[in-house]
Parts: C-alpha cells; structure tokens; sequence
C-alpha cells in the first residue's frame, strides 16, 4: 500500500490519542491533535500520556480528558499494560491514533479491542494496527518534526491536503500568563522576570555552559530591570544553581526553581516570564509554545528540525564543520557551543525583546556565527 492509499475512516464517536513520551516532542505533536480536533468536532477525545508529560494537555481545547497511562515503558511490566488496557476497553473507543511509536502503544490499544486503530508501521507493530501507515522517508517532508505527526494524519486519510501548519501555541496561554506572573511575585521574584533553563537531557552535547548562562541572565537582568527564574529537572539542580549563584552574586533577585515544580506548575511559571533564555529543551519548546519571547542556544542539534516553533523565538548558534552532529556527548572541545560568547546571546535577546514588544510577534530567525573549525 502506497503511502496515500487508506481505508476510508469514519466519523469517530470516541477517540483515543496515545501522545508522544517526551515533552519536546508533546509539544511538536500539538498541531497534529489540533488537527484531529478539527476533523471530528464532535467526537470525545481522549489523550493517553505518560504522567511527566500528561498535564501539558489539560485544559487545551483539542482534548475533553487526559488518562495517565502508569504501566511500566518497554518490554516490563506486562500486568501494568494489560490492567491499562482493560480499562481503556471498558471506555468503549471506536478509534485509536497512535502519535507515539512503541510497540507497547499498539499493543494495548489491541488489548484493549479498539476497533480501528491507526498509527506508523515502526517498531515491528504493524501487526497490531488496523491501519499501519508507511514511516515517510528520508527528504519526503520538511525537515521539522511536527510534519512527521501531520503527516501520519494525512496518509490515514484523516486530514487531506499540503501541510501547512501555523505556529504551535498552547492556546490557554493567556490564562497560564497572569497565574504564572501572580505565582512569580508570590516567589518573590518582582516583574519582568527572565526564566533561564540551562540544561538539556540526552546529554551534555547540547548544554551551553551554565556559568555563561549565570552571566548572561546577569547581564540582561541589569538592562531591563528584571529578576531571574531558573528552572530544571531535580538532578540538574546543581547546574542550575551554578547558574543562579552567578546572578546572585550581581545583586539581581533570583530564585532556583529546579526539582520543585511538575510540568504543570513549570507551565504556568514559564508563561509568567517576559523572557526565557534556554538550551534545545523540552523547556524550550514550552516557552516557546507559550509565545513567550525565547532565545534558544544550539549547537549538536539543528534547528531546522526540532528549532522552537511560536512566532516569539530565535535562535543563537556557532557555525563550525561539525555540526549539527546530533551526538550526546561532545568527542572534539565542544566548539558548537563554547564559541558562543556571552555577548552575542545578550545582544540576541535584546534584539528580541524589541522585535517582540508592544508591537505584536515577530518571525523566528537565527543569529549564526562562523569561526574556522
């Protein structure tokens, strides 16, 4: 089967979305629910998620509930997945989306008897769907991964048409926006705050040093009167307060947020912000998300494929032979990103703080420099 040849699908009455695992690509998978929306206005849409991703989807318009799915990942905890599918069997879906694609996420919706059930031919569970859709190969999309969602819709047949999507938003931004910035001030932190997340999971490749975030959150700090937040995971609150302790020592108002908010309480908190100043992260794709202004330091990974996707975002990278080589870790001096000077970012995100202004959004763009590897 070709990949725009389907079966026709018919108008779902309760749908079940399995979501992608990790929040960068919970994010980038936003137009594709959005989309599913639009196709069946009237259908009851579930999404499923893993806890650490699940409370990006409260309250967005796309989705009438959230499942937590608690089952162990991978080839584990077999009772885990058949108990989730049992419930999920008592809930009577006629159709299941798979935007994640683990075999695990096949296999409980065929456990779960869902009649059709529709996602990408990968990871051996072709079987498992009713609908298996053709993985698109290399150069058959444009380079950024929310097409990869977009496009499994369209080769179901669920969506038609060239892919076209605007920017990706929370659309309760605006809500999250004033509860964050109370949220802010009760913390201590006085308006504008500048959040800052100077880590990056999968490695160390993609982390810009945190003292050159501590000096650069500094800097911008003292030119627009703001204080800083620092977020990051638990086991990278050491490195964040690395980064808080260089601020603090300039005499700005900072506090460490790291390990003390679930995603939930990070989104409302990243939507108070009036500036964020990040690695290529889940947190990035937040902000972004968040239309809050955000500037974004890369170096191993390439923009143009997983680059922050609100209309308020730019991006800051080194222009060396090596990269994007997508490594984890670094084998050379890490010349991507130790090549980007202090300067340069605060000078990019005070470009953007004025392209960003009173005036409404402005384009993504990247500020590249080159050096001689």
């Amino acid at each position: 089967m070709g990949p725009d040849a389907h079966r026709e699908i018919p108008e779902f009455e309760r749908i079940l979305v399995r979501a992608a695992n990790w929040l960068g690509d919970a994010i980038m998978s936003l137009p594709a629910l959005e989309a599913i929306r639009r196709r069946f206005p009237r259908a009851w849409i579930c999404v499923l998620a893993r806890p650490w991703v699940a409370d990006l989807y409260e309250s967005e318009p796309f989705a009438d509930e959230v499942i937590r799915l608690t089952a162990g990942r991978g080839a584990g905890d077999p009772g885990g997945k058949w108990r989730a599918a049992r419930a999920l069997r008592s809930r009577r879906f006629d159709g299941a989306i798979l935007l994640q694609n683990a075999f695990e996420a096949a296999l409980i919706t065929w456990l779960a008897r869902i009649p059709r059930r529709i996602g990408y031919a990968r990871d051996g569970r072709g079987f498992l769907l009713t609908d298996p859709v053709p993985p698109p190969a290399a150069g058959e999309l444009p380079r950024h991964e929310r097409f990869y969602y977009l496009e499994m819709l369209r080769r179901a047949g669920i969506i038609e048409g060239p892919l076209h999507p605007g920017p990706v938003l929370l659309r309760r931004a605006p809500e999250l926006r004033e509860r964050g910035g109370a949220a802010l001030r009760r913390s201590g932190l006085p308006a504008p705050v500048l959040g800052v997340s100077p880590g990056a999971a999968f490695g160390g490749a993609k982390r810009w040093p945190a003292d050159r975030f501590g000096e650069a959150a500094a800097r911008l700090a003292e030119r627009l009167g703001a204080s800083v937040a620092v977020f990051g995971s638990a086991a990278e609150r050491t490195l964040c307060e690395h980064a808080a302790t260089i601020v603090r020592g300039r005499g700005v108002a900072v506090r460490n947020f790291a390990g003390e908010t679930p995603l939930g309480a990070f989104v409302e908190l990243a939507a108070g912000c009036a500036l964020y100043l990040t690695n290529d992260s889940g947190a990035m794709h937040v902000a972004s998300a968040l239309a809050v202004p955000t500037l974004a330091v890369f170096g191993p990974t390439d923009e143009n494929g997983t680059g922050p996707l609100g209309d308020r975002s730019a991006v800051v990278r080194e222009t060396v032979d090596c990269s994007p080589c997508l490594l984890r870790e670094c084998p050379l001096d890490h010349r991507c990103m130790l090549r980007v000077t202090v300067e340069r970012v605060v000078e990019a995100a005070l470009r953007l703080t004025v392209e960003t202004g009173q005036t409404g959004p402005s384009p993504r763009t990247t500020v590249s420099g080159s050096s001689a590897p």
